[in-house]
């Protein structure tokens, strides 16, 4: 992976401007590489996603290399490395969801979408993942578009709401 090379002060003060915004939650963590998995939370939660140039800037303030953190980031499924989709689907693949029909939902939604599971369209329009329980078990099989819970789902209404999302 490339290194920047910052020749003085104001090509450092400029590639670290973008990320201004993290300043006060790195101040409040005290610049801690202890606190490196709370930092790159609050860093997606701020801005998006963490991209590269937002992980290399984790690494500088934290004094790190930034194979840990990028190792670290991408350790935990719950870091995104790419801007959210508009909409987000999420299939239930629990056992009581994939029993009732889980992998029915995901084969239909990826015929529809044109995307594989844990894929987000090139487009950005929507995203395609799946959980492996959500808890909601007699509901069996879920799947969640955009936060919203739906119950008892077949490949039939999952595709009919999936059509309501079209731009």
């Amino acid at each position: 992976m490339p290194t920047a090379t910052f020749h003085n002060s104001d090509q450092l003060a400029a590639a670290a401007q973008p990320f201004e915004a993290l300043q006060p939650i790195l101040l409040r963590h005290h610049r801690s590489p202890d606190s490196l998995i709370e930092i790159l939370n609050q860093a997606q939660q701020f801005y998006g996603y963490l991209s590269v140039e937002l992980l290399r800037h984790v690494a500088r303030s934290l004094a790190l290399p930034d194979s840990q953190v990028f190792g670290t980031a991408t350790f935990y499924h719950l870091f995104r490395f790419q801007p959210p989709a508009r909409h987000s689907c999420v299939v239930c693949t629990g056992t009581a969801c994939e029993v009732n029909g889980a992998a029915q939902l995901v084969a239909a939604l990826e015929g529809a979408l044109r995307i594989s599971l844990g894929a987000r369209r090139s487009d950005g329009f929507v995203s395609l993942g799946a959980v492996r329980c959500l808890g909601t078990c007699s509901a069996a099989p879920v799947l969640v578009i955009d936060g919203v819970v739906m119950k008892h789902q077949s490949a039939a209404s999952a595709l009919a709401t999936v059509r309501e999302l079209a731009p």
